[in-house]
């Protein structure tokens, strides 16, 4: 029982509808309904029909204006009859089980010309059953015929259609052209094709010329002649009223006029007939298309003026598209030779050098820890290099092109910290006069390394936990949640143990931390490493200063290699660089080298005293040696110092003006 609903609105039929049984239709001006009627006195839910016991139904929905059928309005349920009409407000909708009764039949006349509206048929049946034809494919073409060369059959169309062919095949052609010359040579074969000139050329200015165009700075870059004469450049005249005018000329009889031609040798003008318009983009002049006649029977006309007038704008927007691409193929170089130039630099500073086994150990480490996104522990001594292996993992990792983002937290205050980690909303604290971004929202996507996590606090700790779980957090003095994707690196020299038994540390951060842990030895356990890293900063600070230093004594290299090294690798580089400085011949001696006295710290962080002849003393004189000894193989870093004694700053801060450490610590200074 499939029926349609015939629209009109006003005068004509504005849609078809069908009615299938099963599905009701809605009726009303929202856009919700399935037919949507554009009435002012159309309710937005009107009227609906639906099929039941077969039987096609129209119902009233209680709108204002109502649902009228012959004159009567609709109240309760309605069945519909082929021929009925449905009026709501100036909207009328036929109801049949045939479209091609729609308009043939009418209430009132037989007369085919009058249908059921009251009104002339505006259309035919077939035009109403088309729309509900299945789409078919008519015609298949895989490349348009008008890009195609210049067919036999053009000939027979106007000039002006064959300008405008060639037109589109001459812009296509350009687009693809590679270079200007080429821009240039395929401009001029266009033209010589589709206007009366036998001779011309291309001229344009530098790419880079500033101030106003001149035509003695007009480099020629393509020249054409079908003749057997040579080119000859446009007078400086006619180049000049052009590039300052701005706007195409064409002038006729030129002969003798040498304002407007060119002499030869003997002084016979040889063009009959001059075009000359400029390429120009914009305001911006960038050329000349000068062509000529020499043949009194080729005479261009104003056509050909227009045809030459179009092609030089359409050579204008080659050239800035070439131009643009040239540009930017520069810039993409010169990027790449700072991206490679950056990462030659990054590579140099994150390369870890050794090839002891030690070493050969940690790069396995490295190798496994980087394809994973788990949390890396990086543990070893002060100036082992920890941060080098941090970015070495990061820069073997599928999180390479990201960021890595680095943060001492022993550098910083409890409050400071946190701002670093997870950032602040103006006015937040003193000081935060704008909103800042943490160290975890700008290592999003990549890595951040957190060195000398060991001197976190036990507040920031907690908080760190959550986003190591994945929670989101809130900058500080804020509200806003933020979520990051980050790979965390943590780097310590501290006993993590002992603090979690102490309760310096979070148990349950230490063992999120410690999911992959990579132990980094100090340098007097791979003695092996000496020699090489020592010739390694030699190298390098000889380029920095510009020495030749040609190595080392075999009594400075045995003094390395005794040597216990308790800054590790960062003493061994600063020791070779003072070393290349002050050298005076062109080896390092063993007098060059400036060692220190200090003993060395544990693996576990507990300073190891001296082995000496016991000699007696006060408490207070152990403890002022002690202190002091602890504070020079921190290199005075007061927290950590503070931590290793097991004793508050402040206490520390006392016992250092108690002893007047200040003092001898300056006398110590070089």
């Amino acid at each position: 029982m499939l029926a349609y609903l015939v629209i009109r609105e006003g005068s004509k039929w504005a849609d078809v509808f069908r009615l299938v049984p099963g599905q009701a239709v809605t009726i009303g001006r929202a856009p919700t309904n399935q037919v949507v009627v554009k009435d002012e006195r159309c309710s937005r839910c009107h009227a609906e029909i639906f099929f039941s016991d077969d039987q096609w139904t129209l119902r009233d929905l209680d709108s204002r204006n109502g649902t009228i059928i012959a004159d009567s309005r609709v109240r309760g349920d309605y069945n519909l009859h082929p021929g009925d009409i449905i009026r709501i407000g100036q909207t009328q909708l036929r109801f049949v089980h045939e479209l091609s009764k729609a308009f043939t039949e009418s209430n009132s006349s037989q007369d085919p010309t009058v249908d059921a509206f009251n009104g002339p048929l505006a259309t035919d049946d077939s035009s109403v059953l088309s729309i509900h034809e299945p789409a078919t494919i008519t015609h298949r073409r895989g490349q348009t015929k008008f890009l195609e060369p210049r067919q036999a059959d053009e000939t027979s169309l106007p000039k002006v259609g064959r300008a405008a062919a060639s037109l589109c095949r001459l812009a296509f052609e350009l687009a693809q052209a590679p270079e200007i010359i080429t821009i240039c040579d395929l401009a001029l074969g266009g033209l010589f094709s589709a206007t009366q000139v036998d001779a011309g050329a291309v001229l344009v200015l530098p790419r880079h010329y500033e101030g106003e165009p001149n035509s003695i700075d007009l480099e020629l870059v393509s020249a054409r002649t079908d003749s057997s004469l040579p080119y000859h450049r446009v007078s400086n005249f006619l180049a000049s009223t052009v590039l300052r005018e701005g706007e195409a000329v064409l002038a006729r009889n030129v002969m003798g006029d040498s304002a407007l031609g060119s002499r030869d040798s003997k002084g016979v003008v040889d063009a009959t007939s001059v075009i000359c318009a400029p390429i120009r983009r914009g305001k911006r002049v960038l050329g000349l298309l000068h062509l000529y006649s020499t043949n009194d029977e080729r005479v261009p006309d104003p056509d050909d003026l227009e045809f030459t007038l179009a092609v030089a704008d359409t050579v204008a927007v080659a050239v800035d598209n070439l131009g643009r691409r040239q540009e930017l193929a520069e810039n993409l170089n010169q990027i790449r030779d700072e991206n490679l130039q950056l990462r030659e630099r990054l590579g140099v500073q994150s390369e870890i050098v050794g090839s002891s086994i030690a070493m050969a150990r940690v790069a396995q480490e490295i190798a496994r820890a980087a394809p994973s996104r788990a949390t890396v522990l990086i543990r070893g001594e002060s100036g082992v290099g920890k941060e080098l292996v941090a970015r070495a993992v990061h820069f073997s990792s599928p999180r390479r092109k990201e960021a890595f983002v680095c943060l001492n937290c022993a550098a910083l205050s409890r409050s400071l910290l946190a701002s670093e980690l997870f950032g602040h909303e103006q006015g937040a604290f003193t000081g935060a006069t704008q909103r800042k971004m943490g160290k975890f929202e700008a290592a999003n996507g990549g890595t951040l390394m957190l060195d000398e996590i060991g001197e976190m606090s036990p507040a920031i700790q907690a908080k760190f936990l959550r986003v190591l779980e994945g929670h989101p957090f809130e900058r500080v003095g804020g509200t806003e949640t933020v979520k990051v994707d980050v790979r965390v690196i943590a780097a310590t020299n501290r006993d993590l143990e002992r603090d979690v038994t102490e309760g310096r540390f979070r148990r349950d951060l230490y063992f999120r931390l410690r999911v992959l842990e990579i132990l980094v030895p100090p340098l007097r356990k791979r003695i092996e490493d000496i020699a090489e890293l020592a010739h390694y900063f030699l190298q390098r600070f000889n380029a920095e200063t510009g020495r030749k230093l040609r190595g080392y004594s075999p009594q400075a290299m045995e003094q390395m290699r005794k040597y216990r090294w308790p800054g590790n690798v960062r003493e061994l580089k600063n020791v070779v660089e003072r070393a290349v400085v002050l050298a005076r011949g062109e080896f390092i001696e063993h007098e060059d080298l400036t060692l220190s006295q200090i003993s060395t710290v544990g693996d576990t962080g507990d300073v190891q005293m001296p082995q000496a002849q016991f000699r007696p003393a006060s408490l207070s004189d152990m403890e002022r040696q002690h202190i002091l000894a602890t504070l020079i193989s921190t290199n005075w870093n007061k927290s950590q110092t503070a931590a290793l004694l097991g004793i508050e700053r402040s206490t520390l801060d006392r016992k250092i003006r108690r002893y007047e450490l200040i003092e001898e610590h300056r006398k110590a200074a070089p």
